[in-house]
């Protein structure tokens, strides 16, 4: 039952990966990065059960948060042109 769940996101992988280089806009290319993130994240949560390693959860669940968090800094950025605000140096002073 695994092996086939874990055929099944090898397959889901390399159709992300195609999206991703083929992907006629940069958020196309986004969404694909941020699938190839999460399939990553079942992998390892399906490798870690057929392993008996629990500890792959935790690295799981961290890595589906960088996951969240590098997606939206790629979106803002590419929105805004910047990651943040310098702030203003007259309000410094």
């Amino acid at each position: 039952m695994f092996s086939v769940a874990t055929i099944a996101l090898l397959v889901t992988l390399a159709l992300a990966l195609v999206r991703a280089t083929l992907g006629p806009t940069v958020f196309d290319r986004a969404q694909a990065a941020n699938t190839i993130g999460t399939v990553a994240m079942l992998l390892l949560a399906v490798m870690g059960f057929l392993n008996g390693r629990p500890e792959f959860l935790d690295l799981a669940i961290v890595y589906g948060l960088l996951n969240v968090i590098g997606t939206i800094a790629v979106l803002k950025y590419f929105r805004y042109g910047d990651l943040g605000d310098p702030g203003d140096d007259e309000a410094a002073k």
